[in-house]
Parts: structure tokens; sequence; C-alpha cells
């Protein structure tokens, strides 16, 4: 499977998100950062007026955008609680929807706050999907710190996708890399990190292998990497290293 990661800067203007999608590469499966239907702005905004259902004009540009491929990318989709949104991933393809996942794991950390202004997902779930043959997971940003929610889908996919934006910062970056490195190698998969570019977001949105080696890295800046998804190398590297199969707790 070929896989394609976009490393962009979303804007605060959703209609220039939407103009960005005519310019997708071709690929099986093309993963776009987190919030890029409309960046958050600066720390403590209202994201809420742009929220939009599954059946908005993001999603239905996104639907119109993918042709033969697959899509994930991120949004802010209205909940129950109008005044906080979820931060949801969604995967369409030409047919519509495949599957949406909503942030489980809010930002409240390194000084920001961001669950007085989103609403965080259920807790229980799993959301994978197939491309081309390749069994993928989804996780979204702040979630890559909690390994025990990348541990269920241990097993049962081949490639992890993180949707990002992950502030920029001092130790930001060595942090990105360690816990894709990590999430890949304790759960022998692929894992792909799809991160805005800078200068507020860290970029460097990368591909590990399941034995842990870097595949492809971008730099800070808008930027695509491509990489293959090989299965034959995910079941070679169980064959490795059983540790999923050696589980104890």
């Amino acid at each position: 499977m070929e896989l394609a990661v976009v490393q962009v800067a979303s804007s605060l203007e959703p209609a220039d998100n939407l103009a960005g999608l005519v310019d997708l590469p071709e690929a099986d499966l093309v993963v776009l950062p987190e919030a890029y239907a409309r960046d958050f702005g600066p720390p403590g905004s209202d994201v809420a007026p742009f929220a939009q259902g599954l059946e908005g004009p993001f999603v239905t540009a996104l639907v119109e955008a993918a042709g033969g491929r697959t899509l994930v990318a991120g949004m802010f989709e209205r909940s129950e609680d109008s005044r906080r949104p979820f931060n949801t991933v969604v995967v369409v393809d030409s047919g519509g929807v495949v599957a949406a996942y909503r942030k489980i794991h809010l930002y409240d950390s390194f000084g920001y706050q961001e669950s007085l202004a989103l609403s965080a997902g259920a807790t229980d779930q799993k959301v994978t999907f197939d491309v081309a043959g390749v069994r993928t997971g989804v996780l979204t940003c702040y979630d890559l710190r909690f390994p025990e929610l990348a541990r269920t889908y241990a097993g049962e996919v081949d490639l992890l996708v993180v949707p990002a934006a992950w502030v920029a910062g001092p130790r930001k970056v060595r942090h990105w890399r360690t816990l894709l490195v990590a999430r890949a190698i304790e759960n022998v998969a692929f894992v792909a990190g799809a991160a805005q570019a800078g200068p507020r977001y860290s970029g460097n949105s990368l591909v590990v292998d399941p034995r842990g080696d870097l595949v492809v890295e971008a730099g800070i800046g808008p930027e695509t990497v491509m990489a293959a998804i090989d299965t034959a190398l995910v079941a070679e590297a169980r064959r490795e290293n059983p540790s999923l199969d050696n589980r104890r707790l």
C-alpha cells in the first residue's frame, strides 16, 4: 500500500484549507494533520463556530477530492455540547465517510487546556479501516502519550496513523519522534505521524516501520513524504519479535 503523509500548516480560513484538497498526492492512503479543516487559532480560542457535522461542507469536499484514494483529516465536529465540539479525525473515500475517531485525550498539558474548548471522545473507541489490504487504526496527537490506547490496537492493525498539531517547544520534536518509534516497536506495526508544519507546530512528520526503523521524515515546513506499507514486513517482524504473543498482563 502506498501512503502519503501531508505536512501543512492549516489556515484560520476554512476556504483556504478546502482549496488545498485539489493538490493532494496520488497514493492509496493520504493522511493530513489534526485540525486540517481549520486551525485551532491562538490558545484559548473558541473553535465552536467552526464545527460541522460529518455531512457538512468539509467532509463533502473531502469525499469529492478522494477519487480512488482514502483520505484522513482532522476537523472540529459538532457534539451535544454546542460550546465544545469534538476534535475529530474523519476517514473518507469516494463512497463517503468510512470512519470517524473523536480524540480521547485532550491537550491539558504544557500550559494548554484543550478541554475548555473541546469535548473528549468516548474512551471505548477503536476505529479501524482497511486500505489495499492494510488494516489501519487511528490516534490523534496527545493520544500518542498514552501507550495503553495504542495497545488496544495491538495485533489487529498493520498501521497506526496519528494526525497531529504537535505544538513546537523545548524537547517537543524529541518527544514526538521517541513516542512514534516506541508505539511502532511495542506494537510491532507501522506508525505514521502527520503533523502540522512550523513554526507554531513541530513538523517532522514521519513513518516508522515495525522494527522501529525510520522510513522517512519531513523537515519543519510544508512537505509531503511517501512510504510503502508492506504487510509482509509486519508479519516478518512479528515472527522475529513475538512480544505480542508473549504478553502476560
